[in-house]
């Protein structure tokens, strides 16, 4: 039985320029932070944080998928893989949002003082 070897030189230059671009963005969003999407708030956080997130997601969800092969898998065992790390970061998210309120409220109305 013989295999057909297939050359990925096309798909790997493809992830390449597409990460690429992806990570572009976002250096240049941090470089000049737009006024109306870093003075503008959604659930507690600047748009611009949100644009980062949810880029920086895209950009480990597309590496999994790519370099792990996942495109090729049943829809079941990729669900298996990414649906509990895609609800884990979203927790962590909740709870470091929701802790990072809470904190910045008792510094800001009490006496405690910022010392750090």
């Amino acid at each position: 039985m013989s295999h057909e070897h297939v050359s990925n030189t096309k798909r790997i230059w493809f992830v390449f320029g597409l990460l690429s671009a992806v990570t572009t963005v976002e250096v240049f969003l941090g470089i000049i932070k737009p006024e109306f999407l870093h003075m503008n708030y959604f659930l507690g956080m600047n748009l611009l944080n949100w644009i980062f997130y949810s880029l920086t997601i895209y950009k480990a969800y597309y590496i999994v998928w790519a370099f792990m092969h996942m495109e090729g898998e049943k829809s079941t065992l990729r669900s298996a893989v990414v649906a509990p790390v895609i609800f884990l970061v979203l927790y962590l998210l909740f709870i470091l949002l929701t802790e990072g309120h809470y904190i910045f409220g008792v510094f800001k109305n009490s006496t405690i003082k910022w010392n750090f």
